[in-house]
């Protein structure tokens, strides 16, 4: 067998439909598994482990319900993405199995596409989150590294912890990097000024991410403006220091390697999509984006708070265009919005917008 192959777990009571569909994956190069009730399903999951997992909702001797609970309990299946596979009249129902963690819901009956759209779109979604996670830097995890090489005091010794009120300047473009700046508490932007004064938003960062520190590792002015969002605490690390502790600990000069090639290719995209993709796509992906970094990568309805100004600044577009695009979004009920908070109600919805 492929060692490259994913697994799909398929729960389904009805043989027609469990038979029809696990052709389907098996042509599509998935290992596929298969249980005709709820108990087996969850026999075949822990043994197996999938990449992925289609369910029922009504079953026989456990309903999809009580799979995804169980599943959920067991620390080696907790994070399998789920896709329930609903009748029509059962959709009414689903609000609870989202509720529950189900990642999504296939109405039956559904076609080949749908079908392998859906599985692509949670394996990619768990893919990123994965990524994030291995490539993710905290404090924490720094200090633990100093701790090992014996550096926490110079650390914990020459870093100074300041605060910042909403919109106050942390630093501006064509500065010299004094320090490395991680978050406490609080959210900070970093922007670019056009010619005529427009704005364009190239990073927001919360707690326990760092900036700053590409210009400290290249020794070049800080090419952006950065500015607090709102109050704000900020660990400041002097440059001297912090390059101390990158010549003296290969593996945290490593993991700082790895986060400045992943925002460069994060710019190369951001470039992308601003000369290929639609407003209505720009703004859905800005909208993912700010809910992924706030809330996590596995996130499907939440509550951000930005403004339309910051918005439309990572968007490149005019506050016009973003006031129409929101207004579009709520009709389709992909969103709601009251004031500058803006509750999306469907993370996935907007992940199918396309150009």
């Amino acid at each position: 067998m492929n060692a490259l192959k994913k697994t799909v777990l398929l729960i389904e009571d009805n043989q027609d439909i469990r038979e029809s569909t696990a052709e389907i994956l098996t042509l599509a190069d998935f290992t596929v598994f298969t249980a005709e009730n709820g108990k087996k399903g969850i026999e075949l999951a822990q043994a197996n482990l999938p990449d992925i997992i289609l369910c029922d909702i009504m079953m026989p001797e456990m309903d999809g319900y009580s799979v995804l609970y169980l599943l959920h309990k067991n620390e080696n299946t907790t994070d399998i993405p789920f896709i329930f596979l609903t009748a029509k009249a059962e959709r009414a129902d689903m609000r609870k199995g989202m509720e529950m963690g189900a990642d999504d819901y296939l109405t039956k009956p559904f076609n080949d596409m749908e079908l392998l759209t859906a599985i692509e779109s949670r394996l990619q979604k768990r893919e990123r989150a994965i990524h994030q996670a291995n490539n993710t830097v905290s404090f924490t995890g720094l200090l633990d590294e100093a701790r090992s090489a014996k550096l926490l005091n110079d650390i914990s010794g020459n870093s100074r912890l300041r605060s910042y009120k909403k919109k106050q300047n942390i630093y501006m473009g064509g500065d010299q990097p004094l320090n490395v700046y991680l978050v406490k508490s609080g959210k900070i932007r970093s922007y670019m000024l056009y010619q005529d004064g427009r704005e364009i938003i190239s990073g927001i960062f919360n707690t326990g991410d760092f900036l700053g520190y590409e210009s400290v590792l290249l020794n070049t002015p800080y090419p952006e403006n950065a500015e607090a969002m709102e109050a704000t605490e900020l660990f400041l690390i002097p440059k001297d220091e912090f390059n101390t502790l990158l010549f003296k600990d290969r593996s945290i000069a490593k993991k700082f390697i790895q986060l400045l090639s992943g925002n460069v290719q994060e710019k190369q995209e951001q470039l992308l999509k601003l000369a290929y993709d639609s407003v209505r796509k720009r703004v859905a992906d800005a909208l993912i984006n700010l809910a992924e970094k706030f809330e996590g990568a596995a996130v499907e309805t939440c509550e951000i708070k930005i403004s339309r100004d910051d918005l439309a600044a990572m968007v490149g577009t005019a506050n016009e265009t973003i006031s129409r695009t929101l207004t579009d979004f709520k009709d389709e009920k992909m969103i709601l919005k009251e004031g500058s908070t803006i509750k999306i109600l469907s993370v996935e919805k907007l992940r199918r917008i396309k150009q």
